[in-house]
Formats: C-alpha cells, sequence, structure tokens
C-alpha cells in the first residue's frame, strides 16, 4: 500500500499516527526511501520496503470499527498458565497489529487481571494495547478520547 503525506496511518508497534514526509535515510550504508510518522509523542521512519511486513495499515472505517468493539464483551480466550508463554503469546497478537488482535489482547488481560495480578510486562502490554485501541477509535469514531476511555470501560465491564 502507498501512503501520502497527511495520511493516518497505525503503526503495529507505535500506534496511530501521521505521514509528515517521504524521505532517504542511509540504512546499511545505502539510501532507503522511507515514510516519515509522527505519533502524539515520537517521530519514526519506516522504509517504504518494510511495508511488505505489514508494519503499517490504514485506521479501521468507522462502520467496520463497531464490529471490532464487541469482541470486548464476547467471552475471553484463556491465556497461557507460564508467565512467559502468555507474554509470548499476547505479544504475537499485539504484533499482528490488526484491531481484532488489540481488542483480544485488552479484553483477556483485563479479564486475567481479575484473578491474578498482572507482572509488569503484562501491564505494559495492557497499557500499550489500551493506548492502541483508544487512540484508533478516536481517530475512526470521531469521538473524544475521555468518551471512547469510558465506553471501553462499560463494556469490557459488561462481561
Amino acid at each position: 500500500m502507498t501512503y501520502l503525506i497527511g495520511d493516518k496511518v497505525i503503526h503495529w508497534s507505535y500506534g496511530l499516527g501521521e505521514i509528515i514526509a517521504i524521505e532517504e535515510k542511509p540504512i546499511g550504508n545505502r539510501p532507503t526511501s522511507c515514510y516519515v510518522m509522527q505519533t502524539a509523542d515520537l517521530t519514526i521512519w519506516i522504509p517504504i520496503n518494510e511495508l511488505k511486513q505489514r508494519s503499517l495499515r490504514q485506521p479501521t472505517p468507522a462502520e467496520e470499527f463497531k464490529d471490532f468493539i464487541a469482541i470486548l464483551t464476547g467471552p475471553s480466550e484463556k491465556l497461557q498458565d507460564d508467565r512467559n508463554l502468555r507474554k509470548d503469546q499476547l505479544m504475537a497478537q499485539i504484533k499482528d497489529g490488526q484491531l481484532s488482535s488489540i481488542c483480544h489482547v485488552v479484553r483477556d488481560l483485563t479479564n486475567f487481571q481479575r484473578g491474578a495480578k498482572l507482572n509488569d510486562q503484562e501491564k505494559s502490554i495492557l497499557e500499550r494495547a489500551t493506548k492502541s485501541l483508544l487512540s484508533e477509535w478516536v481517530c475512526s469514531m470521531g469521538v473524544p478520547l475521555h468518551q471512547a476511555h469510558q465506553t471501553m470501560t462499560t463494556l469490557l465491564q459488561s462481561k
């Protein structure tokens, strides 16, 4: 997929941002074309040829976003008992970068913490997934952050 300056995009790791430039950057002593993406708190350069790895995608349209929100009220999937396997399970979903995967992580970790204390890695994963979900929610649905957060919290509590 080709993006233009000004396009809103979702990066699998950094969440919502905007393409602010396309630049040549030396990588491995070779000039490489990169998208320059600005998020709320950082600027990153993404080699255009790496897009085959699906590091960027467009924000989910509002009509589709509503379908993904339903995941938050669905039954949780069991997380691995072993903390290292659990971390690998969650990180695989995060790296997928798809909205459905992010919703699953938020739902499953929120439910998991009702019965067990989250370790620092799990807290970080939940925070990252929640931030990514809410930023895309605001962008896709055109609602204020506090409203998206309140709705998400209500949906997660209704389980």
